[in-house]
């Protein structure tokens, strides 16, 4: 009786374990581009547990901060702001001549061209375990990835193995990387969890009652462009969002957007159904699920035309979750309806 009771508690204790253990993360999201009219060829922005934190473009050419408590960050390291921005104007001139060689490798003239790079860590609070990151896209495919763990760089296209073969033998370049994303990454990303824990630390339970649950919407730009279901206004950012079909998820003529910050701290997502294989008598099989952690109920949004706010007429009343009777409320971030491929990093 007393083994079980032990083995009992035992349990309990592990599932509190893995419960209370949280994954943080900072991301910085580095985006050059070439021929976009009105738009900075480079922008670069810090994401602390996805809140954007600071932000740089080749315009201003200064990192600012973006969250009040950010601003902290100098009574601590007084040439913070100033050794970022030298950082990232040297980026400024790694993405344009980047791009230059892929489209060179891509045999490709002008026109719009984007090169995406995002690197970083992930901090487990119970374990500190800690894991880097750095992919390097261009036209939003993966060309180049690091293996932190082996300290090899990957190229992901034949077009890039001269960089994987470039940067393996530079041992100097490797150390930096090491460096950067497993020493002074996990650093600053807990130094700005202190700064802003307010606001970071924050559950669902605690947030204002309008920014627990998300509206959600269904868009569609053209007649034959696929249907977006967006969520926004949700909070905190462990969310998932899918299409199912007949009750069972489906992974195919589907697109997954990225979780993007609002500008009150909430968070939006989205995910898009191609339309063009799908009869209109079928429409009602197929159903949009949206998932909060810490809320039992799934918001459902049933495929029906009448629900669905198009740029070519007018606009009908939003979709109400159909499997909760949870009133959501919000407004629809119009930009998200005009999807540009650098916005994703």
């Amino acid at each position: 009786e007393v083994m079980r009771l032990l083995l009992l508690l035992l349990l309990l204790l592990s599932l509190f374990l893995l419960v209370s253990t949280v994954i943080h993360s900072l991301r910085y999201a580095h985006t050059g581009s070439s021929e976009i009219p009105n738009v900075p060829d480079t922008v670069a922005v810090v994401i602390v547990d996805g809140y954007q934190t600071n932000h740089y473009d080749s315009i201003t050419r200064k990192m600012v901060p973006t969250q009040t408590w950010m601003s902290r960050v100098s009574e601590d390291d007084p040439d913070y702001w100033e050794r970022e921005t030298s950082f990232w104007r040297d980026q400024e001139q790694y993405a344009r001549m980047h791009i230059e060689f892929y489209k060179e490798r891509f045999n490709q003239s002008g026109g719009i061209h984007v090169l995406q790079v995002s690197h970083g860590c992930e901090w487990d609070d119970e374990t500190g375990e800690v894991h880097g990151f750095d992919v390097v896209r261009y036209d939003g495919e993966d060309v180049l990835i690091l293996d932190v763990k082996a300290r090899r760089w990957i190229a992901m296209k034949p077009q890039a193995l001269s960089y994987q073969h470039r940067y393996n033998k530079d041992e100097g370049w490797l150390e930096f990387m090491d460096h950067r994303l497993l020493k002074e990454c996990p650093e600053s990303l807990k130094k700005s969890l202190d700064y802003g824990k307010s606001t970071l630390q924050r559950t669902v339970t605690d947030h204002p009652p309008e920014f627990k649950l998300p509206s959600v919407y269904l868009l569609q730009k053209t007649p034959s462009s696929p249907v977006s279901c967006l969520a926004t206004g949700f909070y905190p950012h462990r969310a998932a969002i899918f299409w199912r079909k007949d009750g069972e998820e489906i992974h195919e003529q589907v697109d997954h957007g990225e979780l993007l910050n609002n500008h009150d701290g909430s968070f939006q997502m989205s995910v898009d159904l191609n339309m063009s294989l799908i009869r209109a008598d079928d429409w009602r099989r197929y159903h949009c699920v949206f998932q909060l952690s810490g809320v039992e109920e799934d918001m459902v949004t049933e495929l029906d035309p009448a629900l669905i706010r198009t740029n070519w007429g007018t606009a009908v009343a939003r979709a109400e979750p159909a499997s909760c009777n949870l009133k959501v409320t919000g407004s629809v971030p119009l930009v998200c309806m005009l999807k540009c491929p650098w916005a994703r990093y």
